[in-house]
């Protein structure tokens, strides 16, 4: 398990140090602002398609050879990405391709991934082995941009040449891993030889979306994890566009996101203790409805230091709901479809959240940021109603008390 979080950390942090420094190097290469927004809106649809193919062969059982697979091609892409900037000139083409490839081949890594955690520990660990992955995704978060802006002062192609290597250390501990990373064979998809339609394959990659349609708790983490994933993106958003509003500037920026990914990191390493004998319907709820007046007081706000610890708060409470949300998902998936029922949480949420922005700029616009930060709170009390009233009736997992 500790090769499993290394991998993900490393591969969380690299994307966090050369992310952050990709849009600072195109706008010093003369790139516009809207050559940078498209270069990050192709790699995130390149994201977004590739996943869910990526899922099939993972429940097939070859989740190993994919991850180590692709964690080599990005690897592969980001190097050359170091070296063309190392060089002094950045073709626009080659880059984009890079990105293109390192985007794509990301997606495949992170789809395969889904469904290890069942297969690497017992069911009885599953929100303590959760937490600390989320809890190391929200340290890379914390540590990436910090990283990447030293080594982007040092040399600009230095942090993609880290991502590079973080890339390579994850396909050498997967690669290291004793456990077979594959379901029992009874239970994988069943193998329909190697001439296979299109028609085949799409009902290959859409069994997640058709278990997810049948199962009431997974359509409700599926609305859970889209709605707080978009809110949370538009809250952040209207907070950055507040501190304009009151002069605030990078400097209280900077504050907000140093408390939320602290808090962030906090809400997961805690995650486990304080939810870890509740039931995942319970926690739910009751995360729901503790979110909704941190998010309305964010209208009240005007110092930089009130944005961050009410952020701060949302931040710490979220990872308790999702780690209990993930651990149930996990139970209550066939171990043939984890990778491609959680391709599809991850899909849709992750839709969710990248349209949030240009949203919560538009209502910015029309109605100022407090109106937009008082409907977002109404949201999530309409959303907390909702998961009050649709959630199924608790019943006891592995190590849990009785709701």
């Amino acid at each position: 398990m500790r090769l499993f979080w290394w991998a993900g950390t490393c591969d969380a942090l690299g994307s966090q140090t050369s992310g952050l420094v990709l849009p600072l190097l195109l706008l010093s290469l003369g790139r516009t602002p809207a050559e940078v927004g498209a270069v990050a809106g192709l790699g995130a649809a390149a994201t977004l398609l590739l996943g869910p193919l990526a899922a099939v062969p993972a429940d097939r059982g070859a989740r190993k050879q994919v991850m180590v697979g692709a964690a080599l091609v990005s690897a592969a892409a980001m190097t050359g990405v170091a070296l063309a900037v190392r060089s002094g000139t950045v073709p626009m083409a080659v880059l984009l391709g890079a990105v293109l490839v390192e985007r794509a081949a990301t997606s495949c890594y992170e789809s395969a991934s889904l469904g290890t955690v069942a297969l690497v520990c017992p069911a009885t660990e599953h929100r303590r082995v959760l937490a600390r992955l989320q809890a190391g995704e929200r340290g890379a978060l914390v540590l990436g941009p910090a990283l990447g802006g030293l080594l982007f002062q040092a040399g600009r192609w230095l942090p993609f040449l880290a991502d590079a290597l973080s890339y390579a250390v994850a396909a050498l501990c997967i690669r290291a891993l004793r456990t077979e990373l594959s379901p029992p064979r009874d239970q994988r998809p069943p193998d329909r030889g190697p001439r296979r339609t299109w028609r085949t394959l799409s009902a290959e990659a859409g069994a997640g979306v058709a278990l997810i349609r049948r199962d009431p708790f997974l359509r409700l983490a599926l609305i859970w994890l889209s709605a707080v994933n978009a809110l949370l993106v538009a809250l952040y958003y209207t907070t950055v566009f507040a501190l304009e509003d009151h002069g605030r500037g990078a400097a209280g920026l900077g504050l907000v996101l140093a408390l939320a990914g602290a808090a962030g990191l906090a809400g997961a390493l805690l995650a486990p203790r304080l939810a870890g004998r509740r039931s995942p319907e319970r926690v739910l709820v009751a995360v729901s409805w503790l979110l909704v007046p941190p998010a309305a007081a964010l209208a009240a706000a005007r110092d930089a230091w009130q944005f961050g610890l009410l952020f701060g708060l949302l931040c710490l409470l979220t990872p308790l709901a999702t780690v209990a949300l993930q651990a149930r998902v996990i139970q209550v998936t066939p171990p043939g479809l984890q990778a491609r029922t959680g391709t599809v949480l991850a899909t849709v949420s992750g839709a969710a959240a990248a349209l949030a922005p240009a949203l919560a700029g538009l209502a910015a616009d029309r109605a100022g940021p407090g109106a937009t930060v008082v409907g977002c709170a109404a949201l999530l009390a309409v959303l907390a109603l909702h998961v009050t009233r649709s959630a199924p009736a608790p019943t006891r997992g592995p190590g849990e008390e009785p709701a």
